[in-house]
This record gives C-alpha cells, sequence and structure tokens, in this order.
C-alpha cells in the first residue's frame, strides 16, 4: 500500500495586466470605456461653450428696450447675466482674491472624484455611467467661465408658480427668504449637473451590486492511490 502524497496547490499570481480601480471580478468587455466617458463630457462643454458664445453676441446686440429674447410670456426668456457667485449668488459679495481659489480648488476635487468614480462603476451601473461625464462637462463649462470671466454667463431665465409656492415653503422655515416666482438664472452648464447628479440619485437608489460571499480558498488536496493488488 502507498502513502498518499500531498499535491500543493500552486499560489495565485495575479494578473499584472488588472487594474486595481476595478472590482475584481469584472469582465474586460464590461468595464467602463473612458473613451465613451470623455466624448460625452466634451459633447457637454461644448454645447456649454457654444450657447454661451451664442447668448452674449445675441443678446448684448438687442435695443435696450428689448434686452431680453421671450420664448413663453410670463416663463422662460433668454436674459444675460453675468454671476460671480455659484449657485444662489453663493460667495456672490466675495472679493476675486476669495472666489476664485474656492471655486477651483472645488472643480479640481470635483472632477478627481468624478473621473476616480467612473473607473470603479460595476456593471450595470448606466445611470452613473452617463451622470458623471454629464456633471463633468458641465463643471468644466462653469470653471472655464471663471479662469476668462472671473463670472459666470447665465441666460436661461424662468419663472413659474410653483417656485413661488416652494419659495414660500421655505421661507416659513428660513427667516428673511425672498419670495419670488423667479428661478435663478441658469445655462446649459447648470443644466447637464442638475441631469448628471439625478442620474446619481437614481443609481444610488436603484442600483444593485451584487457583493456575494468570497469564494474560500481551497485546501491542499491529496490523491491516494488504490491500494495495491
Amino acid at each position: 500500500m502507498t502513502d498518499s502524497l500531498p499535491i500543493e496547490t500552486p499560489p495565485l499570481v495575479p494578473n499584472p495586466t488588472s487594474d486595481p480601480s476595478v472590482p475584481e471580478g469584472t469582465p474586460p468587455g464590461a468595464r467602463p470605456r473612458y473613451v465613451f466617458f470623455g466624448v460625452l463630457a466634451a459633447i457637454t462643454l461644448l454645447a456649454d461653450i457654444c450657447s454661451k458664445t451664442w447668448a452674449e453676441i445675441a443678446l448684448t446686440s438687442r435695443p435696450h428696450h428689448e434686452p431680453s429674447i421671450v420664448l413663453i410670456k410670463d416663463h422662460l426668456t433668454f436674459s444675460l447675466a453675468y454671476n460671480k457667485g455659484g449657485a444662489w449668488g453663493l460667495l456672490q459679495d466675495s472679493s476675486e482674491m476669495v472666489r476664485l481659489p474656492f471655486f477651483l480648488a472645488v472643480s479640481v476635487l470635483a472632477v478627481l472624484f468624478i473621473v476616480s468614480l467612473y473607473g470603479k462603476l460595476a456593471p450595470g451601473q448606466n445611470a452613473l455611467k452617463w451622470g458623471l461625464p454629464l456633471v463633468l462637462g458641465g463643471a468644466l463649462g462653469n470653471l472655464s467661465d471663471r479662469i476668462t470671466r472671473s463670472s459666470v454667463i447665465d441666460f436661461i431665465d424662468y419663472r413659474a408658480e410653483w417656485v413661488l409656492a416652494m419659495n414660500r415653503l421655505v421661507g416659513k422655515v428660513v427667516k428673511g427668504w425672498t419670495l419670488t416666482d423667479h428661478w435663478p438664472t441658469f445655462n446649459v452648464a447648470d443644466i447637464a449637473i442638475c441631469i448628471g447628479v439625478g442620474l446619481m440619485a437614481v443609481d444610488m437608489f436603484t442600483s444593485k451590486r451584487s457583493h456575494g460571499p468570497s469564494t474560500p480558498a481551497a485546501p491542499v488536496a491529496s490523491l491516494s492511490e488504490p491500494p495495491a493488488n
């Protein structure tokens, strides 16, 4: 009768070409493609820059008594505005020495976060796949304005009764809140950012990431020969 000899399992060698930022077990074809990410972000950025250029040329050349272009009376117009602050007038009255470094730092951190998060997408996170480049393109569009003009061009002016109703609700909580039916003037970059953030929220609530328990390591196998006759 021969003694059984243990057969050692060779150690697992990590694939040198694997990307540590991609979830383990993700097939190569399902990994996020930065070509799609870059193209969508570039299209968003180009659309924002072109729309702002058009707005600045078209609206500054209009007569003084009709500076705006009315699309829907009492609701939607194109009206040129330069916003030195952020959303809802954030840092509007601060000096340029404070505003520019602050928004530049926030934008750089946002870009790094977006690029890093995109590289870690799991298969099936389609909402986040579209949302992240939209946010990136919008953020770069507004950042380019701050660098070149020290202010952001806004030109889409919107008014509605539901905005007034919302402000009334906020006014019950925040003292001194302005009651108006006017939504802060915005631009294409702001639209892209809002859509992108909305898609990120959708992913947060609907994405089903399957993180099953890891497969335990197989014990050292031993093969025994049948008894010799």
